[in-house]
């Protein structure tokens, strides 16, 4: 345990990867919850994760431009079949979408597995490297979240269900690169879960709240212990999420 590594040149890039995580991810998740596809963003962040690794196996630059097209375009299709089968078996499309998750990432591991490196690249995708973010990678995203925060707050009762999948493919598309699938999928539904119970008015701030509060407290904590800073955050999620949901009961 070492308090020196509270170091902010660090934790600094991370926490604001954090923050635009948050920002699209927390109002996002609430309405996944309302419609109830809940694993609507597993799927679409492995597809977007199977970009990514198509893009490494054509021996494309890891943070370039045909990674990010690739990466979006993957999810985009996706999002587009998931508008399709919403709308012709709407009966069983969380299903369909949990099908589509497996499909995406057992591809990814096909992909991957003649690569000397694809287990270290498949554990960065999943868990992700929040901790080594870097400036130049954050402002992409910083636009992207403006983009998308722009849209959904400006037009969000008129996106319908094609455009709330495209908005959200976007958004995962962005964030799975910068803090893996595990942490995209739980910043999305843990928040939602915690205050699904509270007001209209209060669940937008008591989502933000509590995600960054666990944000701090997951990078604090694998900073001082020396502990997966991605894996820790997601376990940050989920006890601040019980003590929110508490807090509401008493």
């Amino acid at each position: 345990m070492s308090l020196d590594a509270l170091n902010f040149n660090i934790l600094g890039p991370a926490l604001l990867a954090g923050l635009l995580v948050i920002a699209t991810h927390v109002p996002l998740g609430q309405q996944v919850l309302k419609r109830g596809i809940v694993f609507i963003d597993l799927a679409v962040a492995q597809i977007a994760a199977l970009g990514v690794i198509t893009a490494d196996a054509m021996g494309w630059e890891p943070q370039g431009i045909k990674v990010q097209i690739a990466a979006i375009t993957a999810a985009m299709l996706g999002a587009i079949l998931l508008t399709w089968t919403e709308k012709r078996w709407p009966e069983v499309q969380e299903a369909l979408i949990g099908a589509l998750f497996v499909l995406a990432a057992s591809a990814g591991i096909i992909l991957l597995s003649n690569n000397p490196h694809g287990g270290e690249h498949l554990k960065d995708l999943l868990a992700g490297q929040i901790l080594w973010v870097s400036l130049s990678q954050l402002v992409p995203a910083v636009l992207a979240t403006l983009l998308i925060l722009g849209i959904w707050f400006g037009l969000k009762e008129r996106l319908g269900h094609a455009g709330f999948y495209m908005l959200f493919a976007i958004a995962v598309t962005a964030s799975v690169q910068l803090v893996g699938v595990y942490l995209v999928f739980s910043t999305l539904i843990m928040p939602a879960i915690a205050v699904r119970n509270w007001s209209a008015s209060r669940k937008l701030i008591g989502g933000y709240g509590m995600s960054i509060v666990a944000y701090l407290v997951g990078l604090a904590f694998s900073a001082i212990y020396d502990l997966p800073t991605g894996a820790v955050i997601v376990w940050s999620l989920a006890w601040t999420a019980i003590l929110a949901n508490l807090m509401i009961k008493h």
